[in-house]
């Protein structure tokens, strides 16, 4: 870090992130409206009966830890290609996208049946029998997009590493407004359409996410500049060397995702045990855990919010750092990196004080239930605690991305998430009665280690490369 700051030595480098940031963080947004969307309709579907928010909170918790698992994977291609595009090597680019192509769909058909093998395991994860009934059908949906979210992302993660990020932004962005679209005829029944309640925000984001790769297609195979890219492809063209590149990249990656979510989904499933587990000698109150579910949705949608404006600067920070990597400037790297602090940091912080400020009547767009409400507030002003931290360990992660020193990031994962945030969470939630506000101060802590370890994971890796060694360890 420098000891003094200087607006005008990081002006280019804040230009040069936010040139690449702005676009995905339009993307990142968009998708998180259409999550807004999902809960705003679903809620105001379910009016006072929180059920149907629970639902769809529930399902997809249970979704999203192989789906992120899935996505980490592919984000391992971004750093490959980054480092070849620097260098001007285009030949084993393609053979890295070729590969992609054909490996991530068939991950993605092996997640969906990992993910339909849980579905009987949803009746004993603790939550109540009406949320798990209703949340199926959604969750089913669901699992039914992963071959095509998978195919989507093994272009959207070369496009980034060519430094494109403009074209997944407008795809993502139509077909979220027709996610939405999708979501008013089969939520509600309307024209005609059966009304489908949680089931149809299901339906509504499979059907979105098959439209997204077609357009990607449609974009390769319509440009001459991306066209020559897809030059000798083949649905034969897997190898052993160019999978194995992309799994030891990816997998690291991969694990830390998991790691991470797996916190944030282990408390979104643990909210449900309100309903039954007595919480520092309380009696247990069975409608609780639906409202601490719905109150744990809310405050996650506003939190999402948030953090995808972080993973955008991230993205983007991936990209700078893999092209200095693939330049070998260490110089320049280290100025694109503390840029990618400032900036997360001044969004951070303003995050915190909208979290703060609007805590007692954002949870009214939700729902009319006042415990869900009540609940809600306070989660959010335990959510504002944790921003900072939450900025800094994705900033550190998109760095080492872009470094390929992935080797340590599921390990300092682990630790901060499974061994210290979860526990902790458990202890001050239920044996010490604080509910569902102790789980979020267990979030606080592990996110706050996460982010030490893996600054100074950043400062060693540096130091290494001033050094003139470059290959990762």
């Amino acid at each position: 870090m420098q000891m003094m700051y200087r607006f005008s030595r990081y002006r280019s480098q804040y230009a040069a992130n936010l040139r690449l940031a702005l676009p995905v963080m339009l993307t990142q947004l968009g998708q998180i409206l259409v999550q807004f969307a999902d809960n705003l309709m679903v809620g105001h579907y379910g009016g006072d009966d929180p059920v149907p928010l629970a639902a769809v909170a529930f399902g997809g918790s249970v979704f999203f830890i192989l789906f992120i698992a899935g996505i980490g994977v592919a984000m391992g291609l971004t750093p490959l290609v980054g480092e070849l595009f620097a260098q001007g090597d285009r030949r084993i680019s393609a053979r890295y996208l070729h590969n992609a192509v054909v490996f991530f769909t068939l991950l993605g058909v092996a997640i969906a049946a990992l993910q339909y093998a849980l579905i009987p395991f949803m009746h004993r994860m603790g939550q109540p029998a009406e949320v798990v009934t209703e949340a199926i059908p959604y969750y089913r949906m669901l699992l039914f997009s992963m071959p095509f979210v998978m195919l989507f992302y093994a272009f959207k993660q070369f496009l980034e590493g060519v430094g494109n990020t403009k074209v997944e932004m407008v795809i993502v962005i139509l077909c979220n407004i027709a996610n939405v679209g999708f979501n008013w005829l089969f939520i509600y029944g309307n024209l005609g359409f059966p009304e489908m309640g949680a089931a149809g925000a299901g339906l509504g984001t499979l059907l979105s996410r098959m439209m997204m790769p077609a357009m990607m297609l449609y974009y390769f195979f319509t440009r001459p500049r991306y066209r020559i890219y897809l030059r000798g492809f083949s649905f034969g063209c897997l190898r052993r060397r160019s999978v194995g590149a992309l799994l030891r990249m990816g997998i690291p990656i991969s694990m830390q995702m998991f790691l991470e979510s797996s916190a944030f989904v282990g408390t979104g499933i643990m909210m449900g045990w309100f309903g039954s587990i007595p919480a520092g000698g309380a009696e247990a109150d069975a409608a609780y855990g639906a409202v601490a579910l719905s109150a744990n949705q809310i405050a996650m949608t506003l939190g999402n919010c948030a953090f995808m404006i972080v993973t955008s600067i991230g993205a983007a920070t991936t990209i700078r750092v893999s092209h200095c990597y693939g330049a070998r400037r260490t110089g320049e790297m280290a100025l694109a990196s503390h840029a990618s602090y400032h900036l997360v940091l001044a969004w951070n912080a303003l995050a915190a004080i909208v979290f703060l400020t609007g805590r007692h009547w954002i949870p009214h767009l939700f729902t009319t239930n006042t415990a869900v409400i009540e609940t809600a507030g306070a989660l959010l002003a335990l959510a504002a605690l944790y921003q900072l931290s939450d900025g800094l360990q994705n900033v550190s992660v998109g760095i080492l991305r872009g470094m390929q020193d992935v080797r340590a990031i599921a390990p300092i994962a682990f630790v901060s998430y499974w061994i210290l945030n979860l526990p902790i969470g458990y202890l001050l939630g239920f044996v010490l009665g604080m509910g569902p506000q102790g789980l979020y101060v267990g979030f606080t802590f592990g996110l706050t280690v996460a982010a030490l370890l893996y600054m100074a994971r950043i400062r060693r890796s540096m130091g290494r490369m001033r050094r003139g060694r470059w290959q990762a360890v």
